[in-house]
Parts: C-alpha cells; sequence; structure tokens
C-alpha cells in the first residue's frame, strides 16, 4: 500500500504517478480526450453530426449511476477495511498466544521458546503466502520434517495450528503446566482460524461479475454520450469538461476494483507482508529469543509503497 501523510497535499501529489492505477487511468482518460475531440471536429468543423440528446435525459443518467458507484465504492471499501480489521486480530491473537507460552514455559527452556516463537511467526507468515498464491517456505522457522508436513498440507495455515495443538499437548503431558490454561491457549487458536477462514472468504468472494460488468457497460455508454449533450452548450470546451467528468468515474471503479481484494500486489492493498514481519518480531520478542537485526528490519523499513 501507498503510505503517506494525509494532511501533506503537495508531497501526496508529487507521488501521483506512482500507482499502477493512476497511470491506467489517465491513459483511458486520454482516450476519452481523443473520442471527444473527434467529436468536436466532425460537429463543429464540418456540421456533418447532428445528434441532439437533452440534458435532463443526461442528468437522470448521472443520478442513476452516482448510485451505482456509490455502492460500489462502500462495497469495496468494506472488503479492504474488514481485511485490515482481521489482520489486527491476528496481530492480537499472535501476541496473546505468545504471552500465554511465555508465562508458562520455564526461562531456562530455550529450545522451546524458540520452537514457538518461530511456530506462531509461521502462521501469519502462511496466510500471506496462501492469500497471494505463493507461499514461501524458505521464510520459515521449523524443523524439516514440519517443513516437509506443511509442504504436503491442503491447507498450510491449519497446519501450523494443529502442530501447535500437539505441541502444547506434549507440554501438558509431561506436566510442564496445568490443564486448565488450555482454555486461554484454545481462545487464540480459535481465533487465528477465524482470521484464516474471513480472508479466505474475502479473497474467494469478488463483486459478482454481473453487477461489475453492468456498471463498466453503464460507464462507457455514459462517457460516449457525453459529448453529444455537452457540444452545443460548451464547444471546444466539451473535451476537457469530458475528461474530468471521466476521470471521476472512471477512477472511482477503478479503485474499487483494486481494493476488493486488498490482499494483492496493488499498490493500494494491505501491507500484509509488512504485517507478518511486525508479528514476527513481537512473538520473539515476548518470549525473549533474539530475532536477527536483519529480520527485525524487515517490519521497520520505510516504504513508500508497501508491498
Amino acid at each position: 500500500m501507498i503510505v503517506y501523510q494525509g494532511g501533506d497535499w503537495w508531497r501526496a501529489l508529487w507521488h501521483f504517478h506512482t500507482s499502477a492505477v493512476i497511470r491506467l487511468l489517465i491513459k483511458r482518460v486520454a482516450l476519452v480526450g481523443i473520442y471527444g475531440s473527434a467529436i468536436a471536429v466532425v460537429s463543429l468543423d464540418y456540421h456533418t453530426l447532428d445528434i441532439r440528446i437533452g440534458r435532463e435525459y443526461l442528468s437522470i443518467l448521472g443520478i442513476l449511476l452516482s448510485l451505482l458507484l456509490v455502492f460500489r465504492t462502500n462495497t469495496a471499501y468494506d472488503r479492504y477495511y474488514e481485511g485490515r480489521g482481521v489482520w489486527g486480530q491476528l496481530v492480537s491473537h499472535c501476541r496473546g498466544l505468545a504471552m500465554e507460552m511465555n508465562a508458562l514455559l520455564p526461562r531456562e527452556a530455550k529450545s522451546s521458546r524458540r520452537y514457538f516463537a518461530a511456530l506462531i511467526s509461521n502462521f501469519p507468515i502462511a496466510l500471506e503466502g496462501s492469500l497471494r498464491n505463493r507461499i514461501r517456505y524458505d521464510k520459515m522457522e521449523a524443523t524439516p520434517d514440519i517443513i516437509e508436513r506443511l509442504k504436503s498440507a491442503e491447507s498450510v495455515c491449519s497446519t501450523i495450528i494443529s502442530v501447535l495443538m500437539e505441541s502444547v499437548e506434549q507440554l501438558r503431558q509431561v506436566q510442564i503446566f496445568d490443564p486448565i490454561y488450555l482454555i486461554n491457549i484454545k481462545q487464540h487458536y480459535l481465533g487465528m482460524m477465524t482470521v484464516n477462514g474471513t480472508c479466505e472468504r474475502i479473497k474467494s468472494t469478488p463483486i459478482p461479475y454481473s453487477y461489475s460488468f453492468f456498471i463498466k457497460c453503464y460507464i462507457t455508454i455514459f462517457i460516449m454520450i457525453m459529448p453529444l449533450v455537452l457540444i452545443d452548450s460548451c464547444g471546444w470546451w466539451m473535451v476537457p469538461v469530458t475528461m474530468i467528468g471521466a476521470y471521476a468515474m472512471l477512477g472511482l471503479e477503478m479503485i474499487g476494483n483494486e481494493i476488493e481484494n486488498p490482499f494483492g500486489f496493488d499498490s493500494n492493498d494491505l501491507p500484509i507482508t509488512q504485517l507478518s514481519n511486525k508479528i514476527r518480531v513481537s512473538v520473539h520478542d515476548l518470549l525473549g529469543v533474539e530475532l536477527p537485526a536483519e529480520k527485525k528490519a524487515l517490519a521497520t523499513v520505510p516504504y513508500s509503497v508497501v508491498h
């Protein structure tokens, strides 16, 4: 996602071109400008175009289009905000589980602390990879047998939770802690699995195709009609006026299309890689396990565009 200061207008405008969506939008607006110029040449210079459409008709279409765009934008942003909300829950559950394990494990059990710190940190890394269809096993910290088990699993995230539960049960069997503490630990397991399920639902349930197709066709028809309505009253000024209107309508649709899946690689998607690294730093810190400086730096890099 693009990291910026909301009050700094000039710096935000300076980075206007950094978004792939904006670059594509400018190209489409330029095509609208060429179309409007062609209409102006034919109508004003050659007087061979005599199509008269009342402004009232355009106003009615505009009202309907504005309602559709509002609904489209709100629906897309709800998905984006929900995605950020569940990743916030994941941060809390991973930290809470690390706190529980820190309180239960003896201070001298260094190997067990490293084991659980690595295993808990693997969950957000696996979730990020699952949502982006590229699980990076080389980024995970685990023994070779666990890595092989994860590679052969249908759901890597569920398998990590299963390994965590098995490991905690082994600690209970050797009476490292009282079984009553399993109640507190269980809620973090369930919370992490809920986050996984919510993220999968957001990713696998896009806006229905028929609705997306309809609004794109509606915008296209509206933009094509607009020069025909404005040419008589605006003359050559119709071209920039049409381009400004196209910029607003196309921009809202394209932004909504970009953020409806907030887990991708677009410039406005959520920085889930950075969030995964932040969770890893927090978990290792809570369990008192040293983390190499280069891995810590991944969570604090001052990105201008974060992937």
